[in-house]
Formats: structure tokens, sequence, C-alpha cells
């Protein structure tokens, strides 16, 4: 009988762990539900091929996988349960020598370019941990009717871990940032699917990298960057399309203009400067770039389909972010939004971080529900609770999420 690939290097994986762990695995039982201790082999994925079967695979050239919403339960989301989102060739990272990475900046508006190595980033700047929250511009373009062309991601396309390395800013005013400068360009070794060229290279408002949010990160949660999320060296911008955090980062361009480079050009990560009807066609001249994301929230515990005794309190639990912006309030509905529920909910522990909310939920009556979460930011704009406005790319679906839950 034939064995799948997937299945088998999950079991190898599985057994080297077991041998490897001390006899007291502290916090085992606190773990999500199907997810395996992160060995070694995790940090080294490298195909769709290597990836545990509790990914959803949407593309293998490139590469784009998502894991089960569940799976987002912490509030510190591990490395091996992070979405993918890879946009042409990977790197030869077993060629990669993070001694020898370089990292270079320069463009119009650097008045003194100058490359570092990853140790002078370490040595020259002040280290700085933050964890933030990286979403896909099509994050949940599943939920657009008509459907649009792309990924069909469901909502699991964001994540929010803790990102080691040092301010985005610190480094362009070490190399003197012009008073011209209008935007950055960031750029990586992942090369075009045709072999020709950048695969991606977008950038930010010279405002939004001069600010204290954004890192050029060598470790993610405490460990060297895994390969599938950026080895050795990424550009990580919270609160924004996760396609500017530049993964296997070589540089950033401080521009004159607004940065010119692939997947810049309309309509990539772009929607249009007015409402459109669902399905109508836009001029490539009308789209505007993405440079926030907008108030969402997801529901990541119970798993929907669960079923609870008559007379029990459910628990109900998860995350809320809201681009730039924090989160001010979080509500739960059970009866289609007729009536609304507040959670409790935390702060951010720092600027773009996702921030937890829960409730407990008496469900009066045995039959079947919708379980409903919205979000509301410090500006006052709530999630809707139908689709939001369509768009041709089917960037920033934010409407609610909801799980079906049985009282028996």
């Amino acid at each position: 009988m034939a064995i799948d690939r997937r299945v088998f290097l999950k079991g190898a994986v599985a057994s080297s762990v077991a041998a490897m762990l001390p006899i007291n695995w502290v916090y085992a039982a606190n773990r999500p539900a199907g997810v395996a201790p992160l060995d070694v082999a995790a940090l080294t994925w490298k195909s769709a091929a290597e990836l545990p079967s509790y990914f959803e695979i949407l593309n293998t050239n490139p590469i784009n996988a998502q894991p089960p919403v569940y799976m987002l339960d912490p509030a510190t989301t591990p490395a091996d349960v992070a979405f993918i989102r890879w946009n042409g060739k990977q790197p030869e990272f077993d060629n990669i020598d993070p001694k020898t990475w370089t990292f270079k900046v320069d463009g119009e508006s650097c008045k003194t370019p100058k490359t570092y190595t990853i140790d002078e980033l370490k040595s020259k700047f002040k280290t700085h941990k933050l964890k933030l929250t990286l979403e896909c511009g099509g994050n949940s373009r599943s939920e657009f009717f008509p459907s649009t062309k792309g990924n069909q991601w469901t909502n699991a396309a964001v994540f929010c871990s803790e990102w080691t390395g040092v301010l985005v800013r610190d480094v362009l005013k070490d190399c003197d940032v012009k008073d011209d400068a209008v935007y950055t360009g960031h750029h990586g070794i992942d090369v075009h699917l045709s072999g020709k060229g950048e695969a991606i290279s977008r950038g930010v408002p010279i405002s939004a990298a001069l600010n204290d949010d954004a890192l050029i990160a060598w470790a993610m949660n405490g460990e060297d960057i895994p390969y599938m999320h950026g080895y050795p060296l990424r550009i990580v911008f919270g609160g924004r399309p996760a396609s500017v955090s530049q993964k296997s980062a070589t540089g950033i361009s401080i521009r004159n203009k607004v940065h010119d480079g692939k997947k810049m050009e309309s309509p990539a990560y772009q929607v249009p400067r007015y409402p459109v009807a669902p399905g109508e066609k836009v001029a490539n001249e009308d789209f505007k770039i993405i440079e926030e994301m907008i108030v969402k929230s997801l529901i990541t515990h119970p798993q929907t389909g669960t079923e609870v005794k008559l007379g029990k309190t459910l628990n109900v639990r998860g995350h809320a972010w809201a681009g730039m912006r924090d989160v001010t309030e979080l509500q739960v509905s059970y009866d289609y939004g007729a009536t609304w529920h507040k959670a409790k909910l935390s702060k951010p522990v720092n600027k773009t971080a996702w921030q937890q909310w829960e409730i407990d939920l008496d469900l009066p009556m045995a039959g079947y529900y919708e379980i409903w979460a919205r979000a509301t930011d410090d500006q006052g704009v709530t999630q809707p609770v139908v689709q939001p406005q369509w768009n041709p790319k089917g960037y920033l679906f934010n409407g609610c999420q909801r799980i079906a839950v049985r009282v028996v």
C-alpha cells in the first residue's frame, strides 16, 4: 500500500520529537488540539510536501497554505501554524549563510547608502521584541460573492507572533533620510516564477517606516525565523497588508516617489477608489493602494460544529485587530444579530498586536445556533454582519465570522 508522503513525514517528525522531548513535557495540556511539538524540522520546511496534514494547501507554485482557524487560538501564534504565502520561487535555503547575509539601504532619498550584516544590525542598534499582526490582504477572500480570482483563503490567513529585531526607523535614520522621501521599497531574494526579476517588491509610506512599530527581524517567537516565514531576515510591519513584510529580505530603498516595484502596480493589493457593484469591472487607474488593514475578529474556540449540553455554559473566545488602530469593543450574538453581548476584551500588548476576547454564553434551549462575533475600533468603525464592499481582487473582507453550535 502506498504511503502518503505528508502523512509519512508527519509521523516521522512526531516520532523524532517524542525521542527528543524531556520526560516532563511542560504545559503539554495547554497546546491546541492537533498541534504537534515544534521539531527542528518545522523550522526547515521547504515545500508543500513537508507540511503537516493539518495545513490546507491552496497552491504549491508558489506555495500558499493555511491552518484550521481553531489552531490560531494561542495569543502568540506558534510558527508551525502560521499561514504561509510566497509569491515566487523560494530561495535555496540550504545555501544561505546568515553570517554573510547582508541588508542594504539605498534609494533616491537616501543620503548615505549602507550595507549591514545581521551581526552588525544586532550590535549597532537596540534590539526590540514586538508582537505584530500579519494578515494577507486577501484573507477571507472565499467569502466574497461573486467570487474573485486569487487564493481562496478562508479566515486563517492571519497570525500574531513575537518578532525580534531592530526598528526599521533606526536603520533608515542611520542612513540619513532626505526630506523628499515619499515611500519605501522592500527587497528580497525570492524571484518570479519565470526566474526573472523579483517576485514581489512592495513598500509603505515613509511616515509608516519611521514609526516605532516595524522591525527588521531575525527571530520569530525567540527562534531563528523558519524558512517558510522568511529566513534569515524579514521586514515586519504589523497592521498593514502582510505583503509589505518582505521575506528573506535583502534591503530597503528609500524612494522619492511611490514605490514602483513588483506587485505595487494596479490592481495588485489595491481596491477601487469608489463603491462598486458586486461583479463590476473597474479601470486600473481607479484603484488605490491598501496601506492599512481594517477592523476584524476571529472565533478560535469552540470549533464550529461543537455540541454542548443544555444548561452548560459555553466559553467562546478569539482575537480581534484593527490595522493601525485598537479594538475597543467585541460583541457576540447567537440570535442572528437581534441582540449582542459584550465580551471581555484585552488591551494589545503593543501597537498592532491582536487582542484577545472571551465570553461565557448560556444558550437558552436545545437546538442549532450560529455564533457571530464583531469588533469595533477606536474610530467607531464596526465589522459589518454581511459582506462588506465588494472589490474585484477580493481584498479586505471583514464581515462577521460565524460558527455553528448545537445544544443537546
